[in-house]
């Protein structure tokens, strides 16, 4: 039984998908993409299928599927990938760094629970890939990325791409973007040691913030954590994960 719901719920959300967007799956001469990002949208369904003990739950927010169905993805990664870019793997895009699995793009979207008037601050711009999926579903997103030219690569894909509510910053994201505090959700895309002060200080009362935690050499796990009303601070395991690790001067 727990089988066929899984299949049903999976069912439901592409066919929602693929109403709200007709145009990008009706015709592959106007998107040659377009089949391949469906695929990976359905491989994002499935693989959460796989890790229902994990999670709770047989699927994600319709919302966030819609939103992984819009985004690009091959536009985000670097042109000699481009035929890989909806593979559901993490990909190179140079420095060191990479741009996530889909599957965990969304679940950690999921997580966050985003609402549309929402304002949400990214540790780790990266390729900004995960800026543009929380974009599609918030009011603004304000980014920070430790590689200056990645921060300005990701800066004009942006730009290029039409999400002028993302604000792009090269600098050591781990003490926040405080100008632009409090955040109702926060996103960090490197694996920490700790959660890190700064970003609970400039998380709303009421928000939510999604961080790996643990040693590169060792065990990773995904953290949701969560700021109660009175400030007070709860946080609980998701599942293993593996990321690069967080850099910077703290």
């Amino acid at each position: 039984m727990r089988r066929t719901t899984a299949r049903f719920a999976t069912l439901v959300i592409a066919v929602q998908l693929f109403a709200a967007f007709p145009a990008a799956t009706a015709a592959a001469d106007d998107d040659p993409f377009a089949e391949a990002r469906a695929d990976m949208v359905r491989a994002v369904a499935e693989t959460t299928e796989e890790t229902a003990e994990w999670l709770g739950k047989t699927a994600l927010a319709p919302k966030v599927m819609e939103a992984m169905g819009r985004v690009p993805r091959h536009l985000f990664v670097p042109p000699d990938l481009e035929d890989m870019g909806y593979l559901n793997r993490p990909l190179p895009i140079g420095y060191g760094q990479t741009i996530s699995q889909p599957y965990i793009v969304a679940l950690m979207t999921d997580l966050l629970e985003p609402e549309p008037g929402d304002v949400a601050f990214e540790l780790g711009t990266g390729s900004s890939y995960q800026a543009a999926v929380l974009a599609e579903l918030v009011a603004e997103v304000y980014t920070v990325e430790i590689v200056p030219p990645l921060a300005e690569s990701a800066a004009e894909r942006l730009e290029t791409l039409g999400y002028d509510n993302v604000t792009v910053r090269a600098g050591d994201g781990y003490f926040g973007w405080p100008e632009h505090a409090p955040f109702d959700i926060i996103v960090v895309t490197a694996a920490a040691s700790h959660v890190p002060p700064p970003l609970i200080a400039q998380l709303k009362p009421g928000g939510r913030m999604v961080i790996p935690v643990g040693s590169p050499f060792l065990t990773q796990h995904l953290l949701l954590v969560e700021k109660r009303e009175d400030g007070s601070v709860t946080s609980r395991q998701i599942l293993p994960v593996i990321f690069v690790p967080l850099t910077g001067g703290h």
